[in-house]
């Protein structure tokens, strides 16, 4: 698939308009200028009839520095990287929760049940 697609295909290396801004916090002015300037490629998409613009993460990452700064940019990876974390910590304690009911209720079921004799 990278062959035939290049960049664009590769997983993480491209992004929604909308990922870009919440992400970079950029804005869509600050993206269509910079598409107009010739600084971002672009392609039109959509999904589920909704259509939004698909960017290059590198081409952004470039933008963003420029206009921001490299700090800035550093700033906003952390950010977004923390917010994945927690997310994802949030799910796992989640799933903990159920995993631990559902053991709470064998162990119960268990408990009820008669004593079996033991295999020798």
């Amino acid at each position: 698939m990278d062959d035939t697609y290049g960049e664009w295909g590769r997983k993480g290396a491209s992004l929604s308009d909308k990922t870009a801004r919440k992400e970079y916090g950029l804005t869509q002015n600050e993206i269509v200028a910079a598409i107009r300037a010739g600084k971002l490629q672009y392609r039109e998409t959509s999904l589920w009839g909704n259509p939004f613009l698909r960017l290059l993460r590198r081409e952004i990452e470039a933008l963003v520095a420029q206009g921001h700064g490299a700090v800035y940019l550093e700033d906003q990876k952390v950010k977004t990287e923390l917010e994945h974390v927690n997310r994802e910590l949030r799910r796992l304690k989640t799933q903990m929760a159920k995993l631990e009911e559902r053991k709470s209720k064998l162990t119960t079921e268990f408990e009820r049940q008669p004593a079996r004799p033991k295999r020798t």
